[in-house]
């Protein structure tokens, strides 16, 4: 075994103090062992570098595309790989052979239960968008990932009792969602700087939980969020690697489903999919995200306007074309070809509403079987059955064997001129409305948020802030009224929500829109790009004791 120092690694928060509320005997002193610290330094100290690195490498990118100087294709260096029709992924690995209905949400210990007892094969838990990282969310989430896997879950609230249906074993295939290399966790410190939040949750959650889920057939899986360059992907896979070798289980073991929820990334499937070889499980289609990094690399490009988002859809040119190159990737590659979100929530009061959204999404899922895709996601457990009952009409667990024609170019995932595409004023309310009540329910630790009888997470909050800026930018006129969109403007608008929303809150003087407000106006304006609202906002959740915990005293 590899000798880890923790000299200079410093916790910044009371591992003792345990929220009022606690289902659970494992404590959080059971999660940051001794052992599995010195697991996640040894990684981040020898990573670190180059995710920071790879970062820089985003903003190098971003600079060339704002001079115009350059633009998005296929990379002529590795046009090798793609050429090469001789490799392939791995065989499927047991527990993700079926992978028709995926459920996803938070690790919260009641979530977590639910969507284990879905009629669901799989279980993606999310650290990242649907998740706001306060420390608690972050550290008891693992916690209750430890407890889920060794069948100890079940607990009683004053309200309601939650228990599985069953052993852990015989219910839905967990894959975890770490954070995105872009994020750090600020309250444990290795060498004068934040670890890497992507390390922390990948490295505790393997590190307590690889053997008892290879002992149970299904794992350890995982979920890679925002990358925008196939070395992002090998990072992950040389990480991999040492990680097995760490504690001794054959390479190839992990297995990982990249979504491609950036434009760069588009561009980079067969790549993605090359770096991780033996560790990957497929590519899986961030719908939601995808909008949001095409506005934000194109930004400043008055050639790529997109109009109000509820008419950017899955048949939009640039949309339909990156779904249809991404399922002849995978299926050529023998790997998944995973499907989007509905994030539709049940309308219980509605009847009428409620068939018309179910409607939705049942048409949504025909389209995503009809184009090829392996299996779909739902946000909540009342849409899985119509997802089952779509998908089984595969007739096999998966529909790899199917390799629909590319004709997909470079030109076709650009193409974000939608036909009678509109931007209007309601657009811009729609925009904040949803941008400033996801934001605010984040400052208060809810990543997860029910808006409009829609199962709202930060990729939605990033398309409002992303058209927004857009729009403010390039002065577009609106169509309902004549009017130029300009800063004034939307700082008006975002004045009107703020006070209506506020007034609206159940919380009373207490809620945070005005916080949230505030980091949302210079967006808004067009004053400032940030590269995410989640490093944004984070210091606002950031809780640190004056006194840190040294420790190499452990």
């Amino acid at each position: 075994m590899v000798k880890v120092s923790l000299d200079n690694v410093k916790l910044l928060v009371d591992v003792d103090k345990e929220p009022f509320f606690k289902p659970s005997s494992t404590t959080v002193g059971d999660i940051l062992t001794k052992d599995a610290l010195e697991f996640i330094v040894l990684l981040h100290r020898t990573f670190n570098n180059k995710r920071k690195q790879l970062l820089e490498n985003r903003q190098v990118v971003q600079k060339k595309l704002d001079s115009g100087s350059y633009h998005l294709d296929f990379l002529p260096e590795t046009a090798n790989i793609r050429n090469d029709p001789t490799w392939q992924g791995p065989i499927l690995a047991p527990g993700l052979i079926n992978r028709s209905t995926e459920i996803t949400g938070p690790p919260l210990r009641n979530m977590l239960i639910n969507a284990l007892n879905a009629p669901v094969k799989t279980y993606m838990t999310d650290f990242e968008d649907s998740a706001s990282p306060t420390w608690n969310n972050m550290v008891y989430g693992q916690v209750n990932l430890y407890d889920a896997i060794r069948n100890q879950i079940n607990f009683d609230t004053p309200r309601k009792s939650y228990k599985l249906n069953g052993n852990v074993a015989d219910l839905p295939t967990i894959i975890v969602r770490p954070r995105g290399w872009h994020m750090v966790e600020k309250h444990l410190y290795v060498d004068d700087e934040p670890i890497s939040a992507s390390i922390f949750d990948f490295g505790l959650y393997f590190y307590h939980n690889a053997k008892e889920l290879i002992r149970l057939g299904k794992g350890p899986y995982f979920y890679l969020p925002k990358m925008e360059h196939h070395l992002e992907a090998k990072l992950w896979n040389d990480i991999f690697c040492v990680a097995q070798d760490y504690i001794g289980i054959p390479r190839g073991t992990i297995r990982a489903t990249v979504l491609i929820e950036t434009l760069p990334a588009a561009f980079q499937m067969e790549e993605i999919v090359y770096q991780l070889r033996q560790h990957s499980s497929g590519l899986n289609c961030g719908r939601w995200d995808y909008i949001f990094s095409t506005i934000k690399r194109l930004r400043n490009d008055p050639n790529h306007i997109l109009p109000n988002r509820d008419q950017v859809t899955m048949t939009s040119p640039f949309m339909d074309a990156y779904v249809k190159r991404l399922i002849n990737t995978c299926h050529r590659r023998g790997v998944h070809a995973m499907g989007g979100m509905a994030a539709q929530i049940p309308i219980k009061d509605d009847p009428v509403a409620n068939e018309k959204a179910m409607t939705k999404v049942r048409n949504d899922k025909i389209r995503e079987l009809t184009n090829g895709h392996d299996g779909s996601w739902v946000a909540h457990p009342a849409l899985a059955p119509i997802c089952n009952e779509v998908f089984i009409n595969m007739g096999t667990p998966n529909q790899i064997y199917f390799i629909p024609e590319n004709v997909v170019t470079a030109a076709n995932l650009l193409e974000t001129k939608i036909p009678n595409g509109e931007i209007t004023t309601e657009g811009i309310v729609q925009n904040l409305d949803i941008g400033l009540q996801y934001m605010e329910a984040w400052l208060r630790g809810s990543g997860c948020v029910p808006i409009n009888n829609l199962m709202e997470d930060a990729a939605t909050a990033e398309v409002s802030r992303c058209q927004l800026y857009q729009w403010v930018k390039h002065g577009v006129t609106l169509k309902d009224t004549g009017e130029k969109v300009t800063p004034e403007l939307t700082e008006k608008i975002l004045k009107e929500q703020v006070e209506k929303l506020s007034k609206a809150s159940p919380l009373g003087d207490k809620n945070k829109f005005a916080l949230a407000a505030k980091y949302f106006l210079p967006e808004i304006r067009g004053e400032k790009f940030s590269e995410f609202l989640t490093t944004l906002l984070y210091d606002e959740i950031v809780t640190t004791k004056a006194t840190a915990t040294d420790l190499s005293k452990l």
